[in-house]
């Protein structure tokens, strides 16, 4: 994994990169002194994981997080243990306090190592699955609760855009994490899901009825009734024709 450590603190950059020196798996891209030289590390290398000091000048690591709209997995570096609740709402992988010992610093790359696999995995899934062989996944993994869940696309009725949140909404209940609709849009397959407006996809075998400019699934089993975005009719139209008697 290609890595950048963010720290104002000279001495915690160099703890940092020596324990980096030594993970196999880790090749340090970039140290940084504040989140300014950070986001230009990021913006010229593709980096897989950040270590983030919190308490920065200027600018604090939260604060610099939430600029990011595609950031890579972070692992939040800080003196004070307050922090640690807000960290794990941006999702971070780990949170360490320093003093930061080695074993410690082990088992929170080990964690951000396990979810860099799994993603590339479904990567290469998804290519497979381009390519025609039979080993189309049915499902998906979302971070949500500080967990990664397993949803299966036959369970999804419809998703729903809140901002910076995604709500996958199932038979059974509901899944809230925190990403964009295009990047959940794009792990999607094509064949069974179509995005009827800008704030909704649904599952193709979940449409009960078009009334109008409205898609109509069963939640529940009561109607559930989404708008139909005049720049997504004519998607949802072509592949309704294509299963029409």
């Amino acid at each position: 994994m290609k890595v950048i450590i963010v720290d104002d603190e000279p001495l915690a950059l160099d703890v940092l990169e020596t324990y980096v020196s030594r993970m196999p798996n880790l090749q340090l891209i970039a140290r940084c002194n504040n989140a300014f030289e950070a986001n230009e590390a990021l913006k010229n290398n593709d980096i897989d994981l950040m270590f983030l000091d919190i308490q920065m000048p200027q600018l604090t690591g939260i604060e610099f997080l939430k600029t990011l709209k595609t950031p890579p997995m972070v692992i939040f570096t800080t003196a004070y243990q307050q922090y640690a609740v807000e960290g794990f709402e941006l999702n971070a992988i780990d949170y360490l306090l320093k003093p930061i010992s080695m074993d410690r610093f082990m088992k929170a790359v080990n964690k951000a190592n396990e979810q860099y696999e799994l993603h590339h995995q479904e990567a290469k899934t998804a290519v497979n699955t381009e390519g025609g062989t039979d080993d189309k996944p049915d499902y998906i993994f979302v971070k949500a609760d500080k967990k990664l869940q397993r949803v299966k696309f036959s369970e999804i009725l419809y998703i729903e855009g809140l901002k910076d949140y995604v709500i996958i909404r199932t038979e059974t209940g509901r899944i809230i994490s925190l990403q964009t609709m295009k990047s959940l849009e794009d792990k999607l397959p094509i064949s069974q899901f179509v995005r009827v407006h800008r704030s909704f996809i649904v599952g193709m075998d979940k449409i009960h009825a078009i009334v109008g400019n409205m898609v109509e699934v069963l939640e529940k089993g009561q109607p559930k009734h989404l708008p139909i975005g005049k720049n997504y009719r004519d998607e949802l139209l072509e592949m309704i024709e294509k299963h029409k008697l």
